[in-house]
C-alpha cells in the first residue's frame, strides 16, 4: 500500500504535498518537520485523506520526518523575527543597488539553510550584486523569486469584494489564464474596475465561476430575443439567473419583469405559432 500524501502549507499560504512514509498519526493543524531540497522545513498539515488525491500533483513528493515540538516551534518564532529584519535590510541594498523591484515577503527554511525574498517587477532584473550582498551577510544560502502580481496578493492575503478571503490564498493552488471573454460568457458587463480583483488582474472567480453560468444560462433566452407577450414585442435585456428572472424591453422603453416559467411557455407558443404558420404557406 502507497504511503498517504498530505497538504501542507508553510508561511503565507505557500503549500507543498508530502508522503507520510512513517505512517504518522497525523489531523489537520499538525505541525510537521518534512523534507526539503537540502534541509528540512516546517509546515502546518492543510488537507489530508481523499481530497488530496483528487488534485494534481506532478512533482516528485518528498517525506513527512516528524511531528514538530515545543523546541521547533520556538525556533519557527526566532525566524520569523529574523525574516523582518532581513526584509528591512534587503530593502535598503535595494535601494542602494537601484534596482526596480517591489520586496513582497522574506521567507527562512526552517533549519536556516535558505534565505528566499520574493519580490515582483514589470522587468527582468539583474539582481547579481544584491545576492552576493545577502549572502556575504547572512551566511546561507539566498534565493530571489520573481512572482506575480496574483501571487503577490495571496501571500499578502485579505478580503475580497465579496466579504470573503482572497480564493488565492484560500483554496486555488494554481493559477490559470483569465481573459474578458470568461467575463463576456457570464453576461458581466466590462467594467474594469468592477472585473478587476485588489491584484488588478481579472478576478479568479470570474474563471471557475463560468460553467456554472454557462450551463444555468442555457436554460434562458438569449440577450435580445425576440418574445411575443400579451403586452406585444418585448426584447431580452436582463437576465437574473438566482431567481429565475427574464427582463424584457419594449418599444415604448419600458421593462417587465417575467418568471422564466412564463418566458418558457411564451416561448412554446411562439413556436407553436411559427411551424403553424409555414405549414399554412406550405
Amino acid at each position: 500500500m502507497s504511503p498517504e500524501v498530505i497538504e501542507v502549507t508553510f508561511k503565507r499560504n505557500r503549500k507543498g504535498f508530502f508522503l507520510n512514509s512513517h505512517e504518522l498519526q497525523l489531523k489537520i493543524n499538525d505541525f510537521v518537520i518534512v523534507e526539503v531540497d537540502k534541509g528540512i522545513d516546517l509546515g502546518q498539515v492543510s488537507q489530508l485523506g481523499r481530497l488530496v488525491i483528487l488534485k494534481d500533483i506532478k512533482s516528485d513528493l518528498k517525506n513527512v520526518v516528524r511531528l514538530a515540538n515545543e523546541e521547533d516551534m520556538e525556533k519557527m518564532k526566532q525566524n520569523r523575527c529574523k525574516e523582518s529584519s532581513a526584509l528591512q535590510t534587503c530593502k535598503e541594498l535595494v535601494q542602494i543597488h537601484k534596482l526596480t523591484m517591489k520586496l513582497v515577503d522574506v521567507e527562512y527554511q526552517f533549519d536556516t539553510n535558505k534565505l528566499t525574498f520574493f519580490f515582483t517587477s514589470d522587468k527582468r532584473v539583474d539582481f547579481r550584486a544584491l545576492v552576493k550582498d545577502l549572502a556575504s551577510k547572512y551566511r546561507t544560502r539566498i534565493e530571489l523569486r520573481q512572482i506575480s502580481v496574483r501571487e503577490e496578493a495571496r501571500k499578502l492575503g485579505g478580503m475580497g469584494i465579496c466579504g470573503n478571503s482572497f480564493c488565492c490564498g484560500s483554496f486555488i493552488c494554481s493559477f490559470s489564464p483569465i481573459s474578458t471573454s470568461d467575463a463576456k460568457d457570464q453576461n458581466l458587463p466590462m467594467n474594469p474596475a468592477k472585473l478587476s480583483g485588489v491584484c488588478g488582474r481579472l478576478k479568479c472567480c470570474i474563471l471557475f465561476e463560468k460553467n456554472f453560468y454557462i450551463d444555468t444560462l442555457k436554460k434562458f433566452p438569449p440577450l435580445e430575443s425576440r418574445i411575443e407577450t400579451e403586452k406585444g414585442t418585448g426584447f431580452v435585456d436582463k437576465l437574473d439567473i438566482f431567481n429565475n428572472y427574464v427582463f424584457l424591453r419594449f418599444d415604448d422603453d419600458e421593462y417587465e419583469q417575467y418568471d422564466l416559467d412564463k418566458i418558457n411557455k411564451l416561448l412554446k407558443k411562439q413556436t407553436y405559432r411559427s411551424r403553424r404558420d409555414k405549414e399554412k404557406v406550405s
